[in-house]
């Protein structure tokens, strides 16, 4: 069997990929690098040139001649070889007859459970989406607890606003539900610290990238000195930066992303690295494709360390119109799929008629007209 092309679709902000092989087996994958995919998709045009001909079932072969070849880093030549890798092993899959979670080893439990992410809005916006997820069946839920505004507001202010919308959370959903704080890098080190130590008594399952991803010290001295579970990672591509922040940063729970950290041949070796470290794994997935998040259940289904995969309502356009059917979620959990490869394909139709928007970058600003972290 050999590699005969690479298709490329963009739709909405996502980058998939369709590997064509000699058999007529064929595999698709998705790149989570959301606000530039028409840069990986010309990498991924180029790595093609590289890929046909060859066995696809070399799977991690390929991602080291792809990495490795002149060693040019970075999160668009990761999140190419992401969509790619996702697709050999959808490949491999189909030709072996069986789901990705058994080549993987096998399932280690029998569904895999969802966090729901709330999206921003007022106290009470907030609040009755946490009620309505639980209503739903959702045990975990995500807050997006820094709000645009918080660039805005005096430090006092901001402080004393980020704690009650917290408090007000864990009131309206009690402590049956785990709560997940993302802070989505926008606080400096000494922002982030006096802010954790008035989180504490919500008792959260993490707090998320309270500081900006450039720095594993600065990250590790906010979790020295911060007395609840750190989660750090979406940003992340490689084994060498989760190890530095797993064993250097303090970091309780990594947050990788299938779509940007390598695909499966690569997400498996972070969350091995983390299962030794008796570190968690939560996948980021928002704001991934179908495909992505398909993969990622079917990761968590074989991965011990795996705790909860965050999640958005897909059952809706565009979502929805770009493959023939989205990840199932029964009562707060994903399924597992038994159908051999990913247990998704494409729509060709639903594709094209999902343009991809344009995009133009709005850092936030702080009231004196500088940018603020993010």
């Amino acid at each position: 069997m050999k590699i005969e092309d690479i298709e490329t679709f963009t739709a909405h902000d996502w980058l998939f990929v369709r590997v064509h092989t000699d058999t007529g087996l064929t595999g698709v994958g998705e790149s989570t690098f959301f606000m530039w995919p028409e840069s990986v998709e010309v990498i991924v045009k180029s790595f093609a040139e590289r890929l046909r001909g060859e066995d696809p079932m070399r799977v991690e072969h390929h991602w080291l001649d792809l990495y490795r070849g002149r060693s040019m880093r970075g999160m668009e030549v990761t999140s190419a070889l992401s969509a790619i890798d996702q697709a050999l092993w959808d490949i491999r899959g189909k030709h072996l007859q069986a789901p990705v979670w058994e080549l993987l080893g096998g399932r280690v439990r029998d569904r895999v459970r969802a966090m729901l992410v709330l999206r921003y809005g007022t106290v009470d916006e907030v609040n009755a989406a946490a009620a309505a997820g639980v209503a739903e069946g959702y045990t975990a839920l995500k807050v997006l607890l820094f709000q645009p505004e918080h660039h805005t507001m005096p430090h006092a202010a901001r402080i004393a606003d980020l704690v009650e919308r917290a408090h007000a959370v864990r009131d309206t959903v009690g402590p049956e539900v785990d709560l997940g704080f993302e802070l989505h890098r926008n606080m400096s080190p000494g922002e982030a610290i006096a802010l954790i130590r008035e989180l504490e008594d919500t008792r959260p399952l993490f707090v998320e990238d309270p500081v900006p991803p450039d720095s594993v010290l600065s990250f590790g001295e906010v979790s020295a000195k911060s007395r609840v579970p750190m989660a750090a990672g979406e940003r992340n591509t490689t084994i060498w930066e989760f190890r530095e922040y797993i064993e250097a940063a303090g970091v309780h729970h990594v947050r990788p992303d299938i779509g940007i950290a390598g695909g499966f041949t690569h997400l498996r070796k972070i969350c091995a690295l983390a299962e030794a470290h008796h570190v968690g794994v939560i996948p980021h997935a928002v704001p991934s494709g179908p495909v992505a998040t398909a993969a990622h259940v079917q990761l968590g289904a074989a991965t011990p360390n795996y705790e909860v995969q965050e999640h958005r309502d897909q059952t809706v356009a565009p979502w929805s119109a770009v493959v023939n059917q989205v990840a199932q979620i029964v009562d707060g959990y994903f399924v597992v799929p038994e159908v051999p490869g990913l247990g998704i394909e494409l729509d060709d139709a639903g594709l094209a008629a999902t343009p991809t928007f344009p995009r133009k970058p709005k850092t936030p600003r702080r009231p004196d007209g500088s940018v603020a972290y993010r």
